[in-house]
């Protein structure tokens, strides 16, 4: 199904005026997103006639729908459409009865301690290499491994303030030793003021100088191209549940033991940044 923008200049007003009641409301960017690509795929769907669609229509659509994409996809736009409903179009919603996604509560397979250091060494990025260290030595989510700052780093407490996290709140976690090493060897390569884990498009030698961090689809792309290097079969979660990772988070176990194990991360015979240190920086993440 077609996820492109209609040229409609109709629907280009709905959907503009959708953006803006979306970022009012105060959803996260994630879900901005996939509420927005929702109505665009819906008008697509329908010649851009989406102002009167009656039950029958979203039958047809959703049908359609869960026979290409999941039901998290399904979910996804049926509540962007009530959400463009009654907060575009001010109209009331009707909820469509024989549309109820399954209610799935599923434990995700994890890495072992053992397959996360062939991970780590089978990736020959620097930026992805610490980038994988440092969410499984934390257990951070995707989103909040790629915002780390450098002002995010508390050396003096051992700890790390997550910040506009999940359902828009703030959490502190414990920082390892060997990932606070870690992260301080690279950041001396690229030398940023701001981010921990700068776009790549400049290369490291020039990463001070850019103004987005990592990219997602990059990480991810580079997750799946290791993972299937490593021929690693199962459905594991490539970025852990900070519940399964981290006793902040609420769970009674720790997987911390990654942290303890930086072997494959400290020094590959590709992951040269270690012996290439003669100066200090006159300002980093404070070596107290």
């Amino acid at each position: 199904m077609n996820v492109n923008t209609p040229h409609d200049p109709q629907f280009k007003k709905y959907y503009q005026k959708q953006q803006k009641c979306l970022r009012l409301a105060g959803f996260q960017p994630k879900t901005i997103d996939a509420y927005s690509r929702a109505i665009r795929r819906i008008g697509n769907y329908f010649d851009c006639q989406i102002d009167n669609l009656t039950s029958d229509q979203l039958l047809d659509y959703f049908s359609e729908l869960l026979e290409k994409h999941s039901w998290s996809t399904v979910k996804l736009d049926l509540y962007g459409l009530k959400f463009f409903y009654s907060n575009v179009l001010n109209k009331t919603w009707k909820d469509i009865p024989l549309i109820k996604p399954p209610k799935t509560s599923r434990i995700p397979d994890i890495l072992s301690v053992e397959q996360t250091h062939k991970l780590f060494a089978a990736t020959n990025r620097l930026s992805y290499k610490v980038f994988f260290f440092t969410t499984y030595s934390m257990g951070l989510r995707l989103g909040e491994g790629i915002r780390l700052t450098v002002g995010d780093i508390d050396s003096d407490n051992m700890r790390v303030h997550i910040r506009n996290a999940k359902g828009n709140k703030d959490r502190m976690v414990p920082l390892p030793e060997n990932t606070l090493r870690v992260l301080r060897d690279f950041w001396k390569v690229h030398r940023h003021p701001h981010f921990i884990f700068p776009n790549r498009k400049r290369g490291l030698k020039n990463a001070y100088l850019v103004d987005q961090p990592l990219d997602r689809a990059g990480i991810q792309t580079a997750m799946k191209a290791v993972v299937t290097e490593l021929g690693i079969k199962k459905n594991f979660m490539s970025f852990p549940a900070p519940q399964l990772c981290n006793p902040s988070a609420g769970s009674r176990g720790r997987s911390h033991r990654i942290a303890e194990y930086p072997g494959p991360c400290q020094r590959p015979h590709n992951f040269k940044i270690y012996s290439s240190y003669s100066q200090n920086p006159k300002k980093y993440i404070p070596d107290h």
